[in-house]
């Protein structure tokens, strides 16, 4: 690796150490029925995010609950404290398309019909209302 691609990826590293995250990968849903979920809590407090996902009718929303407790708790982690009520919110979070698994399902006369069982990867960052004043 040359220096300047070296230096540039210890930028990268360096920058992660400020930010809390909580990755989930290859979660078994089409990464469209996601969306839906996680646009529900784009922005809020953790707090209020949680009791929406907690309710929410959909699949998908039991998989970025775990996530967003997931990213809580390495908050915590990083800080040494708890997070205090009305202290964190999602600051960003992003659904990526993960790997399709082509299958085949049997058809009328002696054909076949493809099926593509899709699968995605979650990222969902929380941050402080504080931090972001300051930025």
């Amino acid at each position: 690796m040359g220096a300047r691609k070296r230096i540039a990826a210890e930028k990268r590293n360096e920058a992660k150490k400020t930010q809390y995250f909580a990755k989930l990968k290859g979660c078994p849903s089409s990464p469209r029925k996601m969306r839906y979920v996680v646009d529900l809590i784009r922005g809020m407090e953790v707090n209020r995010a949680l009791g929406v996902l907690r309710f929410s009718k959909k699949a998908a929303s039991e998989n970025v609950e775990k996530l967003l407790r997931s990213a809580i708790a390495n908050w915590e982690a990083k800080n040494d404290r708890k997070a205090e009520d009305g202290e964190l919110f999602v600051s960003k979070v992003f659904v990526d398309e993960g790997v399709t698994m082509k299958r085949m399902r049997p058809a009328p006369q002696g054909r076949g019909y493809r099926i593509r069982k899709r699968s995605n990867h979650v990222t969902l960052f929380v941050d402080t209302i504080n931090n972001d004043d300051k930025q």
